[in-house]
């Protein structure tokens, strides 16, 4: 129906060099629903060269296949007159400039590649020109050169884009032109436009009438009467729009068109609405989240650590809601912590401070992964529990001692608890000292005379296994276990000696307790080493970051065991894996800046063989592409 409500009348002139030869071609198609006009330009000097011939029916052929004016149909129908002198089988290669228009009979578009030129005329003016894909042009764009002597510039014919081509080709797509009754489309050769000025077409279109082809003679007649002496084959071609086509269904289809518009846009406005009280409400609980969460940072620098469970519970509540799993994990390593913190607490307040001493421990491993918050206040109450604990080992050997009648002794380990529960201000601790050396004295003073000699006898051994268990109890509060094993070992075998059935019972918990301490510092031993190696192996891969995470790991796990050459060791892995990152990082750029300098060189050597193709016994027509600027040669690449 649009081609029998429309006219759209059609007329070309296509006429030889003097040698009789013509590589220029124009061909058309008016489908019902849309029209295709290709006019090819061969720019090939040979007899036998069909190459405007070939790349006109590849590109009518494509677009009758499925006719169309979108912009992807017309790339496919250049592409197709591309493709089609690419692998033609011809001895010479082939080459043409190409115009392709097509209409729905309403509105047109128009694409091309190479330097035929295509005027929309409306009321005698020029609406809509195209520009050639030349040097020239690129030069006139950058007022190097006037625009009036683009049509006889040297370089007018040195194209960066045509049909042939196998690289970089970048034909040019226009977007839809509205037409309208009396439009006038011309498309033209080189020919035409190298020996006719564009006012004096403008002239002969503003007179023209409805019928193209007395538009046609009139401009061949102009060109002719020329007598151009370089004058070759030229083509020109002339498309009168007498009458666009008036869809009846129009007003019909904007109403829908105006009616699926409001739809949407209620739709959308309702989406959005409820998009942002969902994204408030989300906005909302992640503010409250984050003051939840500060306050757990400031409670537990402030040491209350009740208050800082409840608001790490919300805290981790709304993360969960919020589905932030990086913030779940944060909080399930604060709230590990501060449990380990109030259970620790809750043992030193029970006086249990053997297992408060473990609980603490505890909470110093999980301050590790809770970005060491409360770790200060976790390792006084550490130095606390060492301090009380050892009180409580020096009135027990120092009662250990008087039931020996030891009495000597006694008392100085009943000073010494008396000394540590006074320095650490532990009331409870000072008070069982002096209870236990008044007791001592009133002992003494009953059996000093009976038993002197046998109490001094006894002196030296006990003192010694007391030593023993000293120096484990002090190892064991400094964490170095391997030596109170040691000690407590020595303090149990003299004691077996000297037939203390209770006191080898303690020193059988305790070293009991230490072998345990070591199974477990062992065990982070291994850890570490299992940091150690999976770091070698990321670092093996060029995982920088991860290899340098699992040595931080590996770095403060021996440094929690205090194993100071394993410390330096870890830090001497970590510099040598900046060595390497380094190392890599600077390769990677010289491999880079190498391959930009041989890209670049290659390119120019292309651009010089393709120079040295031209054959010099042409005057204008066998143009080859050349790339001057710096921003097309980085397309290149």
């Amino acid at each position: 129906m649009r081609k029998q409500n429309s006219e759209f009348l059609t007329a070309f002139t296509s006429e030889a060099s003097n040698d009789i030869k013509n590589t220029d071609y124009f061909g058309y198609v008016e489908l019902d629903g849309y029209a295709c006009y290709v006019i090819a330009d061969g720019i090939d000097d040979q007899l036998e060269a069909v190459s405007a011939k070939l790349a006109v029916a590849a590109a009518v052929a494509e677009f009758s296949e499925k006719p169309s004016m979108n912009k992807k149909t017309l790339l496919r129908c250049i592409k197709a007159a591309n493709r089609a002198l690419i692998t033609a089988k011809s001895k010479t290669t082939l080459k043409a400039s190409v115009m392709i228009v097509l209409t729905d009979y309403i509105r047109m578009r128009y694409g091309q590649a190479g330097n035929i030129r295509l005027r929309l005329y409306r009321d005698g003016f020029v609406k809509e020109q195209s520009f050639d894909q030349s040097l020239t042009v690129d030069l006139a764009k950058a007022d190097k050169i006037p625009q009036d002597k683009v049509a006889q510039h040297e370089e007018r014919n040195n194209l960066y884009t045509y049909l042939g081509q196998e690289r970089d080709f970048r034909p040019y797509i226009s977007k839809k032109i509205k037409l309208t009754n009396t439009d006038v489309i011309a498309l033209y050769t080189r020919d035409v436009w190298e020996h006719i000025d564009e006012g004096e077409l403008k002239d002969v279109f503003a007179d023209a009438s409805d019928k193209p082809e007395e538009t046609v003679s009139n401009i061949e007649d102009l060109l002719l009467s020329r007598q151009p002496k370089d004058l070759h084959k030229y083509t020109l071609a002339v498309i009168f729009v007498n009458k666009i086509y008036q869809d009846p269904n129009k007003k019909r289809r904007i109403k829908k068109i105006i009616m699926a518009i409001v739809v949407t846009i209620v739709i959308i406005a309702l989406i959005v609405a409820i998009v942002m009280i969902f994204q408030k409400r989300r906005q909302n609980k992640i503010e409250d989240m984050r003051l939840t969460y500060a306050d757990t940072i400031e409670y537990i620098q402030m040491n209350n650590y009740v208050r800082a469970q409840e608001c790490c519970n919300k805290t981790a509540d709304l993360a969960q809601s919020l589905r932030d799993r990086k913030m779940q994990t944060e909080m399930s390593n604060y709230l590990k912590l501060i449990e380990a913190v109030i259970a620790a607490d809750t043992l030193m307040e029970s006086g249990e401070y053997t297992q408060a001493q473990v609980g603490y421990r505890e909470a110093a491993i999980r301050a590790k992964y809770a970005d060491n918050l409360g770790l200060d206040y976790i390792n006084d109450k550490l130095m606390r529990t060492a301090g009380y604990i050892s009180v409580y080992d020096y009135i027990y050997l120092g009662d250990v001692l008087t039931e020996k009648q030891m009495y000597d002794a006694a008392e100085e380990k009943y000073l010494e608890a008396r000394a540590q529960a006074a320095r650490l201000y532990f009331d409870k601790g000072r008070e069982a000292a002096v209870e236990a050396l008044d007791k001592l004295y009133a002992e003494q003073e009953e059996q000093e005379a009976a038993k002197e000699e046998e109490r001094q006898q006894q002196l030296a051994a006990e003192d010694s296994a007391t030593n023993d268990v000293l120096q484990g109890d002090t190892a064991f509060a400094q964490g170095d276990y391997e030596s109170a094993r040691v000690h407590y070992a020595s303090a149990l075998q003299k004691y077996d000696e000297l037939g203390e059935d209770a006191q080898k019972t303690i020193i059988a918990d305790k070293l009991a307790t230490t072998e345990e301490k070591c199974a477990t510092k062992q065990e982070q031993a291994a850890e570490a080493q299992e940091y150690t190696a999976q770091a070698a192996k990321a670092m093996a891969d060029s995982e920088y970051y991860d290899a340098k995470k699992y040595y931080l790991l590996a770095k403060d796990i021996y440094a929690g065991l205090k194993d100071d050459d394993k410390v330096q060791e870890i830090e001497r892995k970590m510099e040598l894996l900046d060595m390497k990152k380094e190392e890599d990082e600077k390769k990677e750029s010289e491999e880079s800046e190498n391959k930009e300098d041989e890209d670049t060189n290659n390119t120019d050597l292309e651009t010089q063989n393709t120079s040295d193709l031209q054959d010099n016994n042409t005057v204008s027509d066998q143009i080859q592409p050349v790339i001057e600027t710096e921003e097309e040669l980085q397309n290149v690449e």
